[in-house]
């Protein structure tokens, strides 16, 4: 049996966190995982963004509704809960009047993670996110996850949503100024490098897949030079 990291929950001899670094950006999130993401440890970010993440959190379930650990936090004065996801009525920092609603408070973004079916049906479930005010981006992004299909051009995922809200948050003074948010797209690079690489020895050799649609991938894949443009943020002056 493998040993598994304890922190992101791969076995020791591919763990990434040995690529991760904090990024205290003053923002408070809050992952709801589905219990199907939490099993797709191959491609969930999530997990990755909580790493690098300090004092995030993971709440696994479907209804949330009475969760007491999140509504512990939706109910705690501290706190301006906002729920990332896109609407005509989101906030973003383009929109007025979003930096005097947050006031004094600390923003907590909650991050639905799962796909976009199972996050329609876990929002629709949990009465408790209904009323909160929706985040959402105020650029336009395409994500570099190029092992998975996104189902829209605009989607991106998980971890890079953290990336560029903490970006956008900075921009109107309600992150730090003064923290960087690179570490969240370097980790997930090297997620990226090590997922295409096995995928093309897999082609190599000529083995099954894990899934059952992997018999019509039969062409290597192009590794994309992610080191040229991402140094290791610990190595950062």
């Amino acid at each position: 049996m493998r040993e598994l990291c304890l922190r992101c929950f791969r076995p020791i001899s591919n763990c990434y966190c040995r690529y991760a670094s904090d990024v205290d950006c003053g923002i408070k999130f809050v992952f709801l995982m589905h219990p199907k993401e939490a099993k797709r440890q191959r491609t969930g970010t999530g997990r990755l963004a909580s790493i690098c993440l300090p004092g995030s959190e993971i709440i696994m379930g479907i209804d949330f509704t009475q969760n007491e650990r999140l509504n512990s936090l939706l109910n705690d004065e501290r706190y301006f809960p906002m729920l990332m996801y896109p609407g005509e009525d989101a906030w973003n920092c383009g929109r007025q009047g979003f930096k005097e609603a947050v006031g004094n408070k600390q923003p907590l973004v909650i991050i639905i993670d799962s796909t976009w079916f199972c996050s329609k049906k876990m929002i629709r479930l949990s009465k408790n996110l209904h009323k909160l005010p929706k985040l959402s981006f105020k650029g336009s992004y395409k994500s570099i996850f190029t092992f998975k299909k996104e189902p829209y051009d605009y989607c991106v995922s998980t971890i890079e949503s953290c990336y560029y809200i903490i970006k956008e948050l900075q921009s109107c003074s309600l992150a730090k100024a003064e923290c960087s948010p690179e570490p969240l797209m370097y980790i997930f690079r090297k997620m990226i490098e090590f997922q295409l690489s096995k995928e093309n020895e897999r082609i190599e050799n000529g083995l099954p897949g894990s899934h059952a649609y992997d018999w019509k991938y039969t062409r290597k894949k192009e590794i994309p030079n992610l080191k040229a443009e991402a140094a290791s943020p610990k190595s950062e002056s």
